[in-house]
């Protein structure tokens, strides 16, 4: 009988492959995103570090946080023995064959922290053993499921090998700071975010249930209720804790001391608008197609007289007024953004799970409604910010509830889906739709073993969703074949932001759904030891 495969195995073949694959990605476009960050490597390498936030040669300035710009620093020093020019600020883009090697290499090499903190992540899951049709399956089933889907994530893919990012090696920052905190390194766990912070400041969005939950498990005894949770407050753990997190910051922030409003300007840029040049799928999308529908239901009868300088839909990044709704303010946002993630927040605070196993996927489960909620109403929202709720749901679908795998199925179908945009080549068309069927393919077989025992299959229905989900989810393919046709059909040449529209709110519309689902889940789940994703089976002697 052939002996089961290890996990340390599995996670070096899965790895190989994934870096195999990315190799293959080399030849596709590069977006503008690739001459932001080759801009960044010149302003790291040219200009000392007190002007690198004031440096606007070329319009993609510098606006992420220092421990990133470090890092563009470190490899300018390795670029300007590729390509002198690369270096070399310049409000012209350049672009060239080693740049183009030098860039994409660099990403896939930053890439294994991404596969470290994963596989970091694999020991958080519960390992499966079962019989089936007389074969012993691996123990590591679930570990190594999970590590194929983060190592061949779609959107890694798409956002960081064919349009261009750093997000991989960031994703595993975090997976490391969640690693840590399943094995009950909380102060290994906060530094590992305290970092994760300082080079992406996107992560903010979640920095709330960082900050509560390990003040209530790790700073008070989560045991504890009513006024007793205040006494067992441990100081020393929170000096603790609060000397990590600000030493971090002052480590980063020192050397620019007196130029944080500049950095702050460059980092909450607010001028850009609510919505980026496309919507990303979010109540926002939902607002402006509203807006838009009622601006042409007025139009037609001649209801009401207006007169706009700036259109939702002119694919520009700018501030707009909407015409018929009322205009949002940043602060509107940020109250929403904030107020929607209370009920979440004060759950992990004042009802902590007692067990180690349950508390974590409570964390995870806050983590990822907070990442949604940012995403639902925060303010010039990127499409990409998606990824911030669907990877760390991953983690949370195979080592949560079945409910929590279903919301992963749906999430990530839709949320994959509306990056399609970002890649509008023919080349990439192809790339982008055969990734989109074989992750989805990859994810409900998987997640349909995982859970076989819990669900009865139903014919013409998806692995764990109902009818109206999988309607839901087919329904893609139409609004895929849409964009397709649109340019060439004589109604909807006159409307040329149809198809991003009709691809934004569709997708918005499996997101909110994927969000009160979620939230409803997380707001009445009473478990307190959550239940093994796969039952075992004895066979009858």
């Amino acid at each position: 009988m052939t002996e089961p495969i290890s996990l340390c195995s599995a996670v070096s073949i899965i790895a190989l492959l994934s870096v195999m694959l990315k190799l293959l990605l080399f030849p596709s476009y590069t977006s503008t995103d690739f001459e932001v960050h080759r801009n960044w490597l010149a302003i790291t390498y040219t200009l000392p570090h007190s002007k690198w936030y004031y440096e606007a040669t070329s319009e993609w300035t510098l606006d992420y946080p220092p421990l990133f710009a470090w890092f563009e620093w470190i490899l300018s020093q390795v670029a300007v023995l590729v390509d002198k020019r690369i270096v070399e600020i310049s409000k012209v883009a350049y672009k060239s064959e080693e740049t183009l090697y030098f860039q994409r290499g660099s990403v896939i090499l930053s890439d294994f922290v991404l596969f470290l903190g994963a596989y970091k992540c694999c020991h958080a899951l519960p390992k499966l053993k079962s019989k089936i049709r007389g074969n012993t399956q691996s123990e590591n089933d679930i570990q190594i499921i999970f590590f194929t889907l983060i190592s061949f994530s779609m959107g890694l893919l798409l956002v960081d090998h064919i349009h261009f990012q750093y997000n991989g090696f960031l994703f595993g920052i975090l997976f490391l700071s969640f690693a840590n905190m399943f094995n009950g390194h909380i102060l290994w766990s906060a530094f590992w975010f305290a970092v994760l912070l300082n080079f992406k400041h996107i992560f903010l969005y979640i920095a709330p249930v960082y900050g509560i939950y390990l003040f209530r498990t790790y700073c008070m005894d989560r045991s504890k209720s009513g006024l007793e949770v205040l006494k067992s407050l441990q100081f020393q753990r929170f000096c603790s804790l609060a000397t990590i997190v600000i030493s971090v910051f002052s480590i980063t922030y020192g050397p620019f001391l007196n130029h944080l409003p500049q950095i702050a300007a460059r980092l909450f840029p607010f001028k850009r608008g609510l919505t980026h040049a496309y919507w990303a799928p979010n109540f926002w999308a939902l607002y402006n197609f509203a807006d838009k529908v009622s601006q042409i239901i007025c139009t037609k009868y001649k209801l009401i007289e207006f007169n706009s300088t700036a259109s939702s839909t002119s694919g520009l990044v700018q501030n707009v007024d909407h015409i018929i709704l009322p205009s949002i303010l940043p602060l509107v946002t940020f109250l929403l953004t904030f107020v929607s993630t209370i009920p979440c927040l004060v759950k992990i605070f004042v009802q902590p799970c007692k067990s180690n196993a349950a508390s974590f996927n409570q964390f995870l489960r806050s983590v990822v409604l907070c990442s949604l909620c940012s995403f639902m109403f925060g303010w010039h929202v990127h499409e990409k910010a998606i990824l911030m709720a669907i990877l760390p749901l991953t983690l949370l679908a195979l080592n949560g509830t079945k409910e929590d795998a279903k919301i992963f199925l749906i999430l990530q179908a839709v949320g994959h889906y509306s990056l399609f945009p970002l890649l509008f080549t023919q080349f990439e068309t192809v790339i982008k739709l055969c990734m989109f069927a074989l992750f989805n393919i990859c994810s409900f077989v998987s997640f349909n073993y995982v859970y076989r025992d819990q669900v009865q299959n139903k014919i013409w229905c998806l692995p764990l969703l109902n009818y109206a989900e999988t309607l839901y989810i087919g329904g893609i393919a139409l609004v895929e074949i849409f964009c397709h046709l649109a340019p060439i059909l004589p109604v909807i040449k006159r409307f040329s932001y149809l198809p991003l529209m009709a691809t934004s709110v569709y997708c918005a519309v499996g997101v909110t759904y994927s969000w009160i689902l979620l939230y409803k889940h997380a707001l009445t789940l009473k478990e307190d030891i959550p239940k093994s994703p796969v039952k075992k089976t004895y066979r009858k002697s």
